[in-house]
């Protein structure tokens, strides 16, 4: 079976502090939107979150098994596990065979970041070297199809709040920064 990772679950090294995966793969999603929101107060930060709607939404679909699934389950406390059915779904290198579930954690009406959940910086640098690890192109198209970047943001990169920061060298932010100034300005 298959999960959708939108946001941090992008980023393998991120992946990796969850569960064993196997290979992912680059896609887009037909009928999602991704957006930053608070999605309870067990979360200190405000993290993306995808709700069912008309949009488009790139990420990956990652290979798991049972146990994987038990374990992201966890990691995605909040979040309502939904299966993305097959004609949503578009490849963006070689098509796979999809044989089996791909399940995908939405959060319908998640609130506003604010001050006391932000936006981390540390939790965009792990989602866009990610992006990063895949194509310029898909992190650009990742940046331009997310909503919420004029919300309660951070900059923590001295002092990282989010927990599963992974995979982030001096050669992404660099990247990530240039990126982000047409919809950022990093404090």
């Amino acid at each position: 079976m298959y999960i959708f990772g939108y946001g941090s679950l992008i980023n393998t090294y991120s992946r990796q502090k969850t569960g064993q995966t196997g290979n992912s793969y680059p896609v887009s999603i037909s009928g999602l939107t991704r957006h930053f929101g608070k999605i309870d107060s067990r979360y200190s930060i405000s993290p993306l979150a995808a709700q069912q709607g008309k949009g488009e939404c790139n990420g990956v679909l990652v290979e798991i098994d049972d146990i994987a699934l038990a374990q992201f389950d966890l990691r995605e406390k909040g979040y309502q596990r939904i299966i993305i059915e097959p004609e949503h779904i578009t490849f963006l290198q070689a098509p796979v065979r999809l044989d089996s579930p791909v399940w995908a954690y939405v959060r319908p009406n998640p609130k506003i970041p604010c001050h006391d959940q932000p936006i981390v910086q540390s939790y965009i640098d792990t989602v866009l070297a990610g992006c990063l690890s895949i194509s310029h192109d898909f992190a650009q198209t990742f940046i331009n199809t997310t909503d919420g970047w004029q919300h309660a943001l951070i900059n923590d990169r001295e002092n990282p709040i989010y927990g599963n920061l992974a995979g982030v060298q001096d050669h992404h932010r660099q990247q990530i920064d240039q990126l982000l100034k047409p919809v950022l300005s990093l404090s």
